[in-house]
């Protein structure tokens, strides 16, 4: 039986796609690679086979570091880093030439502080906390030290966070980067933190889940989610493999689909019938192109939009539509069978996880994790997307980057 590893590409870890929308976006493979992740997770939780599993920090900036391969230099990057022109920082200057704020002063000191970690290559991370980033504060009768960097609030128990106290900077780091050339370079997920060098300046580890022991899924929970993956795999056979071919080749709609489930994700609700939310959604494109239509100045103009709005709306034949509403169905039974197993990697969280109101501080999940393939050479993207889209544009929950020196 083939694995989610047989289905794997290497590619830069600058975006993941929700393992859901893998059905949107990925055709007949994505939609099979969504279902192996699913499997191998199932698999590792009852204790039949180990794998691979990081967990997503809320972190920022994004950051790269490593040895330039062009010139064996030293350097720091942002996400430009993958540019044409590569866009990467040696100097103090440079950074200040391209950035301000927050992020310069960021960058600047991980330019300073993460040389001394011996880096080989290039690897990339999220950034947990610098200068003045760091609080004590007593949550529920437990006194923290807590780093804010986005929409969840990481908090370490104050007697166990004298390495912390220490740093300059703290980083978790996620993703290894080999080739001659950045434009080239193939990622694998994981970072071996061990052969990097202690530096006190330096809060660093990497995003993998070592011991799943604790988040054993008992039989009946297996049972559970053996069931949703059953029914997962009757509607997927189920599906016009020319449906989800002709979606997978027009990203463009792709997109409009994913945009308009995402006005439920962020009210923190799910998809209803999804017969109904098919029609809803043709609306919905009739009514955004039809706002754009209305915007033009000039009759190319508009029937500019008009060509677009008609390409789009021309994938809707009564047979595209019957698939598109067992791919709604489909995608609702992946993220059931997803949320049972986020549950119980929940259990494995060693650092507790907060969000921040008016009225105080309010437990949640983690951001979610990366199911990775044995390879290391791809992953995909397991969010309880109801609670954390709700958390990060809710205006009830106050966001790290909601302060004066962010820009």
């Amino acid at each position: 039986m083939k694995t989610l590893s047989d289905f794997l590409t290497e590619q830069k870890n600058t975006h993941m796609t929700h393992i859901e929308d893998k059905v949107l976006y990925g055709g007949v493979k994505g939609t099979r690679q969504a279902i192996f992740a699913l499997r191998d997770l199932r698999d590792m939780l009852s204790g039949k086979k180990e794998g691979r599993v990081s967990v997503k920090w809320d972190g920022a900036p994004a950051i790269f570091a490593g040895t330039d391969p062009r010139d064996g230099q030293f350097f720091v990057a942002k996400k430009g880093i993958f540019n044409k022109n590569p866009k990467v920082y040696k100097t103090n200057a440079e950074i200040d030439a391209d950035t301000s704020g927050d992020l310069a002063a960021k960058l600047k000191d991980a330019l300073a502080y993460l040389p001394a970690l011996g880096i080989k290559g290039v690897i990339q991370g999220d950034f947990l906390f610098g200068r003045g980033d760091l609080s004590t504060e007593t949550i529920d009768g437990q006194r923290y030290v807590t780093f804010h960097p986005n929409t969840i609030v990481y908090a370490v128990p104050y007697e166990q966070s004298a390495p912390i106290r220490a740093a300059k900077i703290g980083i978790v780091w996620h993703t290894t980067y080999t080739g001659k050339t950045f434009e080239t370079m193939r990622a694998s997920y994981g970072v071996d933190v061990k052969s990097l060098k202690s530096s006190s300046n330096v809060w660093s580890q990497d995003a993998m889940l070592r011991d799943v022991t604790n988040a054993t899924m008992t039989k009946r929970e297996t049972e559970d989610v053996n069931e949703l993956l059953s029914q997962i795999g009757v509607l997927f056979n189920s599906i016009s493999g020319k449906t989800l071919r002709a979606l997978e080749g027009n990203p463009t709609l792709a997109q409009h689909i994913e945009t308009y489930n995402n006005t439920f994700v962020r009210k923190g609700a799910v998809i209803g019938n999804e017969v109904a939310h098919t029609e809803k959604l043709i609306r919905w494109i009739q009514g955004k192109y039809g706002k754009e239509i209305a915007q033009r100045k000039t009759p190319a103009g508009k029937a500019t939009q008009r060509q677009k709005r008609d390409e789009l709306l021309s994938f809707f034949s009564l047979k595209n539509k019957v698939n598109l509403v067992d791919m709604f169905r489909l995608q609702k039974l992946i993220v059931l069978a997803k949320m049972k197993l986020i549950n119980k990697l929940n259990k494995l969280q060693n650092i507790d996880t907060f969000v921040k109101t008016s009225k105080g501080f309010k437990v949640t999940g983690a951001e979610g994790y990366v199911a990775i393939d044995k390879l290391g050479g791809d992953a995909v993207k397991i969010v309880d997307r109801l609670e954390f889209s709700y958390n990060n544009f809710s205006p009830d929950i106050l966001k790290g980057w909601d302060k004066p020196t962010r820009n």
